[in-house]
């Protein structure tokens, strides 16, 4: 069952990077985007001194939306 949870989370936190950052994806990439968004905006505010992901909870969506966002930003400049 938590994977599963972990899969909903990384959709929904896909899903809101996709709007944010004006790209489109489909679910799949959306749900992978959004796991990996969530390791690495847990390691992007535990650099800053803050909690990472909490569990399945809304703090826990923002952090991988942080994480998703970064990730876009990044591919975006290394691509150009």
């Amino acid at each position: 069952m938590n994977i599963l949870l972990w899969i909903v989370l990384g959709a929904a936190a896909g899903w809101i990077t996709d709007m944010i950052m004006g790209s489109t994806h489909g679910v799949l990439e959306d749900i992978i985007l959004g796991i990996i968004g969530a390791f690495v905006g847990g390691f992007i505010l535990n650099f800053f001194g803050q909690q990472g992901v909490t569990g399945f909870n809304f703090y826990s969506l923002i952090v991988a939306v942080v994480g998703a966002v970064a990730l876009v930003f990044l591919g975006r400049l290394i691509h150009k």
